[in-house]
């Protein structure tokens, strides 16, 4: 076990674990941030992904030991109060169905839209392949980061 600070969501938090525990695990049985969610295992569906300085990462596959100093944003801490542009075109354009991966849809997504304000159709799809949706909600996936895009 090690003592780590990490800076969650603007706030440096102390955990006491194992430098080869997956953040994802820290998040949600350490610090009770349970939007993120474990979905594979192997960081192929995207259920789990987080900002880690802004870029989308997968945090079932991401050690605490890889973190570092970098800044770890989840679900929570991407609005306040949920207001955040892709957030409000979530609920605009009715996009979950069982919303199980939503907030990692909804991660990758805002860390497009951090890079990239004005994605193309392709480039949205390019971005969000690899965050998989059992209910096939993709086209209203990509309306809604087109909305996203327009009211940022």
């Amino acid at each position: 076990m090690a003592k780590l600070n990490l800076k969650i969501n603007g706030e440096v938090k102390e955990v006491d674990v194992d430098p080869s525990t997956p953040v994802l695990w820290v998040l949600r049985d350490h610090l009770n941030l349970v939007g993120t969610k474990y979905g594979c295992g192997i960081a192929q569906c995207g259920a789990c992904t987080v900002h880690l300085d802004g870029t989308a990462t997968r945090s079932c596959m991401l050690t605490v030991s890889m973190v570092g100093n970098s800044e770890i944003t989840t679900i929570e801490g991407l609005s306040e109060n949920g207001d955040h542009p892709v957030q409000k075109a979530w609920l605009d354009v009715d996009v979950p169905q069982c919303g199980y991966c939503q907030a990692g849809q909804i991660m990758t997504a805002a860390a497009l839209l951090d890079k990239n304000p004005n994605p193309s159709d392709e480039e949205i799809e390019m971005a969000m392949n690899g965050n998989i949706c059992r209910c096939g909600t993709y086209l209203r996936i990509k309306k809604a980061v087109k909305i996203a895009s327009e009211n940022s």
